[in-house]
């Protein structure tokens, strides 16, 4: 039997490769000839981090998978399909489609524990929108119908990005990641930040007023994007998801070789 404290465990690999939970999504697939339901994440989220220097975790969306917070150093939420609009007290419009309460259940209590415990976040599209639910935001469930076009999910017979310029706020965080000049992002979402929840600020727009980032009020490295990050070539996201994890994980096992302790981080101020 392994002896070995699980703080020491845990330092000792943070030191190696930060360890980065990314949520999976599930979806029917054909596989052999055989039809499944499987739990996957995009090829490029997980290529990235490891080029980066991480260790990707899958994390499949069931009950208790915030237990695992401890043994993580960061956690991408990625796109997928709409939030429950109840969520967010509202009834649902006729264009949202996918949304599944249990998934939502979990997903929530994943990002409430990651950010609870300090962790970089990093959430994409789909985790945008629930990262500002998670602090009392509200959605536009039909994104066309407020700005009077289709320019954030091309409406076309075959699938098209979007694209987007972005307004980035001088002195965030995202415009330390992106760069003081000109940026564009590739989109497909119908759906946006209507109301901003409490403990987030915005960061960056869309020429049409669309929030395309927000971010955690105080909290070291939290940051919601609305574009299809991951669907390019561009990497400067998952690299500073990646740095602060190190970041991170550096820091927790510095603490605890100072006082002994087991993996606990400290608690940020919840929203």
């Amino acid at each position: 039997m392994n002896s070995t404290p699980n703080g020491t465990v845990r330092a000792r690999r943070s030191a190696e490769r930060p360890v980065i939970g990314v949520c999976a999504r599930t979806a029917p697939v054909t596989l052999q000839g055989a039809p499944m339901t499987v739990s996957l994440a995009l090829q490029s989220h997980v290529d990235f981090l490891a080029a980066a220097g991480c260790a990707p975790l899958l994390l499949p969306l069931l009950p208790g998978v915030e237990h695992p917070v401890d043994h993580l150093d960061g956690l991408l939420v990625p796109g997928g399909p709409d939030l429950d609009p109840a969520l967010y007290g509202a009834a649902p419009h006729p264009r949202t489609r996918g949304a599944n309460p249990a998934v939502d259940t979990a997903e929530l209590a994943l990002v409430a524990a990651a950010l609870d415990a300090g962790l970089p976040v990093l959430a994409i599209c789909r985790g945008m929108q629930l990262l500002n639910v998670r602090f009392g935001g509200t959605l536009h469930q039909h994104l066309p119908e407020v700005t009077g076009h289709d320019g954030h999910c091309p409406e076309t017979e075959k699938f098209t990005f979007g694209g987007n310029r972005l307004d980035l706020r001088p002195g965030s965080r995202i415009a330390e990641i992106l760069g003081d000049g000109p940026s564009e992002a590739a989109c497909h979402h119908h759906q946006a930040i209507d109301r901003i929840g409490t403990g987030l600020t915005a960061t960056a727009w869309a020429p049409d007023g669309v929030v395309e980032v927000v971010e955690v009020t105080g909290h070291p490295f939290a940051i919601g994007v609305q574009w299809e990050a991951g669907q390019t070539e561009d990497e400067r996201l998952h690299r500073a998801l990646a740095e602060a994890a190190g970041r991170s994980a550096a820091q927790a096992a510095g603490r605890r070789a100072v006082d002994g302790s087991g993996p606990v981080r400290p608690a940020t101020t919840r929203g």
